[in-house]
C-alpha cells in the first residue's frame, strides 16, 4: 500500500452553511464550496471534511438526517456533491463527508413509520422505545439531554393515548437508534457504501463514542461529560468498537493496491481519559480519533507539555497517528478562548454572550497564532475549522433573536449554544456580506471586525494570520514534521515549551513562550516561521512562537 496518507494529513473543515453562498438565499451551498475550493489548495491543507448536507428539517444544521443519500435543496443536489468530489480532486484534495449514525431526524421514514407503529413492532424496534415508569408518566431513567432537559420524550399512541417514550441524546427531533438491531447496523453500512462509490475518501464519525449504551439502560450517576467517560452509561460502551471493526473492513476494501488511496474514518469521541480514546485508533479500528484533551488544554506550558506528551504515548501505544484540533463548529473559536485568563485543568468553553465577559481580543489572537504554530508542528495530523487561518475571533455579540443553536433554546438561554464560531467567512471586505455571498443578509449576522480579516484584506500581506498559516504548512509538509519524532529540549524556562521534530526530511526547532519575561533566542539560529515578528538574535515575546533550525 502507500503512505498512508491520513498519518499526517492536514484536514480542513467546511460547516456548508457558512462556507459560502452561490445563491443569495443567505446560505452557504456546494456549488459555493466548489467555488471556493482554490483557496484550499492555495493554503495547503490535504483534505477537506464537510459538515451534513444531507437532506434535513435543520433541526440541528443538518445533524438531524431525514435521507442519509441524498443533498438537501438547501445546499443542492448530487449532481453538485459529484461536481464539488471532482474539483477537489482536480486540486489534489482529498473529500471527507460527515456521517451522524447515534441518530436520525424525527422526520426520517424509519421515525414516522415508528410513530404509527405498535410498541414492540419491527418499526420501533430500529429506535430505542420504552415504557415509563411510575405507570407510565415518567421517562425510563434519569438521563439528560446534552442540549438541555430530559433525554425522553413521551409519544401519544395511534389509538390517541399517551404510550411509550424515545430516547434522544440530543434535540427531540433527534431519536437515538438502537445499535443492538441488525437493520440499523445494515443499513448505516450501506449508507457508507453509497458514498464510498461516489468517490468520498473518508468518513467523520459523529457522536462515535455514542451508539452503545449500558445493558438495561440504568440511571446514570454521572452527568454528560463525566470523567472517565465510560462510567456514563450513554457513552463509550464496548459494542462500538465491534461496529467499528466492521466498518474498517468496508473502507478497507475501497483501497486501491500500490496507491496511496486508503478511505479513512475518524471519531468524534469525547472520551477521557486518554487510553479509552486510544482503543477507537487501534490497528483494525478507527484511522483517527479527534484529541479533545488538547483542544480542551488551557495556554499554560505545563499543561501543554503534560497534554502533548500523554496524547503522543497513547497514540504510539496502539500504532496509530495522533491528531491535533484547536477549533470546530461545537467550540467557541481559539481566537477568543484563548482571549481569557488561562486556569490549570482542561475546560470545555461554552458559548459567549453580549452580556458575559468578554475575551481580550488581542491577546486573544496572539495567542491563537503561537498555538497554531506549535500545533502544526506536532506528529500527526491536523484538523483545522473554516476561518482559523484568517484568525476569525467568535461572534460574542449576537443578538438572541438571531440564534439559531437548538441548545440555546432547550436551555431558555443559559447556554448561549454554538452559532458564534459558525457565522459565515469573510472573503472580500467590499463585497456584500463581506463575498460571503451576494445578499446582504446571511443566515447568522457577520460582527463589524470581519470586515479587515476578509481573505482579500491578508492574502499576500506580510504577517497576516492568513499567510502565516501558508507559511507553517508549506513547512509542515515539506520538513514531513507530520511523520517526525517529538523531543523536548532541557535548559529553557518552565514557561516555554521548546522541542525538536526530527523527520528523514529534517529537523525543527521549536519554541513558545508562554510566560510574561521575553526569551533569548539561541545563538546562530535561523528563523524559518515565527507567529510575531522575531529577528535572528533577538528575543521571543509572551505568547509568540518560532521555527528555528540550529
Amino acid at each position: 500500500m502507500g503512505e498512508q496518507w491520513w498519518r499526517d494529513a492536514v484536514i480542513y473543515q467546511i460547516y456548508p452553511r457558512s462556507w459560502a453562498d452561490s445563491d443569495g438565499d443567505g446560505i452557504g451551498d456546494l456549488p459555493g464550496i466548489t467555488a471556493r475550493l482554490p483557496h484550499l489548495a492555495d493554503l495547503g491543507v490535504d483534505a477537506v471534511w464537510l459538515s451534513p448536507f444531507y437532506t434535513s428539517p435543520q433541526h440541528d444544521a443538518g445533524y438531524d438526517v431525514a435521507d442519509y443519500r441524498d443533498v438537501d435543496p438547501l445546499f443542492g443536489d448530487l449532481a453538485a456533491f459529484d461536481a464539488l468530489t471532482a474539483r477537489a480532486h482536480d486540486l489534489g484534495l482529498r473529500v471527507i463527508v460527515d456521517i451522524v449514525p447515534n441518530h436520525s431526524s424525527s422526520e426520517h421514514p424509519w421515525f414516522q413509520a415508528a410513530l404509527v407503529a405498535e410498541p414492540g413492532s419491527p418499526e420501533r424496534a430500529r429506535y430505542i422505545f420504552r415504557e415509563g415508569r411510575d405507570g407510565g408518566d415518567l421517562p425510563p431513567n434519569n438521563w439528560q439531554s446534552l442540549f438541555g432537559g430530559p433525554a425522553w420524550t413521551r409519544v401519544t399512541e395511534p389509538d390517541g393515548s399517551l404510550g411509550q417514550w424515545y430516547l434522544h441524546l440530543f434535540d427531540t427531533s433527534q431519536p437515538d437508534f438502537d445499535w443492538t438491531n441488525a437493520e440499523v447496523r445494515s443499513e448505516l453500512e450501506d449508507v457508507l457504501r453509497f458514498w464510498l462509490d461516489r468517490g468520498v475518501d473518508g468518513f467523520r464519525i459523529d457522536v462515535a463514542h455514542g451508539l452503545v449504551k449500558a445493558d438495561g439502560l440504568p440511571d446514570s450517576e454521572y452527568d454528560q461529560w463525566s470523567e472517565p467517560t465510560g462510567l456514563a452509561p450513554m457513552w463509550d460502551q464496548p459494542g462500538v468498537h465491534d461496529i467499528y471493526r466492521n466498518w474498517r473492513r468496508i473502507t478497507d476494501s475501497y483501497a486501491v493496491e500500490d496507491q496511496d488511496a486508503d478511505r479513512i474514518l475518524c471519531a468524534e469521541a469525547w472520551v477521557l481519559p486518554a487510553g479509552a480514546l486510544a482503543r477507537y485508533v487501534r490497528e483494525d479500528e478507527l484511522h483517527q480519533s479527534f484529541n479533545f484533551e488538547y483542544l480542551m488544554t488551557p495556554w499554560l506550558a505545563d499543561d501543554q507539555r503534560r497534554t502533548i506528551t500523554h496524547s503522543l504515548a497513547q497514540a504510539e501505544a496502539v500504532g496509530a497517528p495522533q491528531t491535533w484540533v484547536l477549533s470546530n463548529h461545537d467550540v467557541v473559536r481559539h481566537a477568543s478562548r484563548l482571549g481569557y485568563p488561562q486556569q490549570p485543568g482542561l475546560h470545555r468553553v461554552d458559548g459567549i454572550g453580549a452580556d458575559d465577559p468578554q475575551p481580550d481580543a488581542e491577546v486573544g489572537l496572539r495567542r491563537a497564532r503561537a498555538a497554531t504554530a506549535v500545533m502544526l508542528a506536532l506528529p500527526g495530523s491536523a484538523y483545522l475549522f473554516q476561518g482559523e487561518e484568517l484568525g476569525l475571533p467568535e461572534a460574542t455579540r449576537l443578538p438572541d433573536e438571531a440564534r439559531q443553536d437548538p441548545t440555546f433554546a432547550r436551555t431558555e438561554g443559559a447556554s448561549k449554544g454554538r452559532d458564534g464560531c459558525r457565522v459565515p467567512v469573510p472573503w472580500e471586505a467590499d463585497a456584500p456580506s463581506y463575498g460571503f455571498g451576494p445578499g446582504e443578509h446571511p443566515w447568522l449576522p457577520q460582527p463589524p471586525e470581519y470586515e479587515t480579516l476578509a481573505a482579500d484584506q491578508q492574502r499576500g500581506v506580510p504577517g497576516s494570520t492568513l499567510e502565516l498559516y501558508r507559511t507553517l504548512l508549506a513547512l509542515r509538509r515539506a520538513l514531513r514534521l507530520g511523520r517526525g519524532t517529538l523531543t523536548w529540549l532541557d535548559g529553557f524556562p518552565d514557561t516555554v515549551l521548546a522541542f525538536t521534530v526530527t523527520s528523514r526530511a529534517g529537523q525543527v526547532t521549536v519554541l513558545a513562550n508562554l510566560g510574561e519575561v521575553p526569551v533569548p533566542l539561541p545563538e546562530g539560529a535561523t528563523v524559518l516561521a515565527s507567529s510575531q515578528p522575531v529577528d535572528p538574535g533577538a528575543q521571543l515575546g509572551t505568547d509568540a512562537s518560532v521555527w528555528l533550525t540550529l
